[in-house]
C-alpha cells in the first residue's frame, strides 16, 4: 500500500537529517512529507534541499507555528489529495525508531485491515529508554485516566507514532478536532473510536530525544487534561440522557400496554342487563 510518513517540524535542524536518513533506510518504499511551521533555524530550507535530491521526500511549508494538531491535519489533507493509502505520524527528534516504522506499516497492511495502528509503549513488549520512574508513572496514570473518562480501551492513547488508513480519515469529521497540542493524539483516537474504527496497538521502543529541545510544556499537559475531562463529562451526560430517554420510552410502552389490556377487558366484559337476562 502507498504510505506517506508525515513529520512535523519546528526548529529541528539538528534532528531532521538523521530522521530522514533512517526512514529512507528502514522504509525505502514509503514517501515522506516534512510539514515545517516556518522554522527560523533553517529546518525548512534543509528539507527543501533533501526534497530536490530525493523524489520520495516532499515539503509542506506553513507560515506560522500554531500547534502539532494543525500541522498534522495539513499533512493529512496533503496526503489524501495525493492519493496515499496509509498515513503515518512520526516525530523528527529520533524518539520514534525507524526500525519500528516498518513494522507498524506492515501491521496496517494486514488482512484484518485496522483503521488505526498505534505504536504503543505500554502494551506487552513496548518500552521506553531514557525515562525516569516518575515520567513512566505519569504517562501510565494519564492513560488510565483517559480510558476511565472516555472508555477507549487503548493502553497508549497519547502515543504519537501511529498509522492511519486513508479510508478512516475520509470518514472522520476532522473539523471536530479541538486539540492543538499533544492532546491531538487523544482527540484523534477518540474520533476513530466514535465512528467504530478498528484500533490495534503494536509494541515499540520509545527513545528520549537525541538532539534539539523538547516542545513539551506544562500548558500542553493542562490542555490535554482539561479536554479529556470535558469530553468525559459530556460522554457521561449523554449516557445519562440516553438512559433517561430509554427508561421513559419503556415506561410509556408499559403504560400503553396496560391501557390496551384494560380496554380489551372492558369490551369483553358483559353488561349488567345481559347478565340479568341470562339469569
Amino acid at each position: 500500500m502507498k504510505a506517506l510518513v508525515v513529520i512535523p517540524t519546528y526548529n529541528e535542524i539538528e534532528s531532521l537529517p538523521t530522521a530522514l536518513d533512517r526512514v529512507r533506510e528502514h522504509a525505502p518504499e514509503a514517501d515522506i512529507l516534512v510539514v515545517d511551521d516556518g522554522s527560523p533555524d533553517g529546518t525548512g530550507d534543509y528539507a527543501d534541499t533533501r526534497a530536490h535530491e530525493d523524489s520520495h521526500i516532499h515539503v509542506l511549508h506553513r507560515s506560522e507555528k500554531n500547534g502539532l494538531g494543525p500541522a498534522y491535519l495539513a499533512g493529512f489533507s496533503w496526503a489524501l489529495a495525493a492519493g496515499y493509502e496509509l498515513i503515518v505520524e512520526m516525530d523528527a527528534d529520533g524518539s520514534h525508531r525507524a526500525e519500528d516504522l516498518a513494522l507498524l506499516i506492515q501491521r496496517a497492511e494486514m488482512a484484518d485491515e485496522p483503521d488505526l495502528v498505534i505504536g504503543s509503549r505500554w502494551v506487552s513488549g513496548g518500552a521506553t529508554e531514557g525515562w525516569d520512574a516518575k515520567r513512566v508513572a505519569l504517562s501510565k496514570a494519564g492513560n488510565l485516566y483517559i480510558n476511565a473518562m472516555l472508555g477507549l480501551r487503548v493502553k497508549d492513547a497519547t502515543a504519537g507514532f501511529r498509522v492511519f488508513r486513508a479510508s478512516i480519515l475520509r470518514r472522520m469529521d476532522l473539523g471536530k478536532v479541538e486539540a492543538l497540542g499533544y492532546g491531538f493524539q487523544v482527540n484523534m483516537t477518540k474520533l476513530v473510536d466514535e465512528i467504530g474504527g478498528r484500533i490495534v496497538e503494536m509494541p515499540i521502543t520509545f527513545l528520549e530525544r537525541e538532539a534539539g529541545q523538547s516542545k513539551l510544556s506544562g500548558g500542553i499537559f493542562t490542555e490535554e487534561l482539561s479536554l479529556v475531562t470535558r469530553w468525559g463529562v459530556a460522554k457521561r451526560s449523554g449516557q445519562l440522557l440516553d438512559a433517561a430517554k430509554l427508561a421513559g420510552s419503556r415506561l410509556r410502552a408499559a403504560r400503553d400496554k396496560r391501557r390496551r389490556a384494560t380496554a380489551g377487558y372492558r369490551q369483553q366484559r358483559p353488561s349488567s342487563s345481559s347478565r340479568q337476562k341470562r339469569s
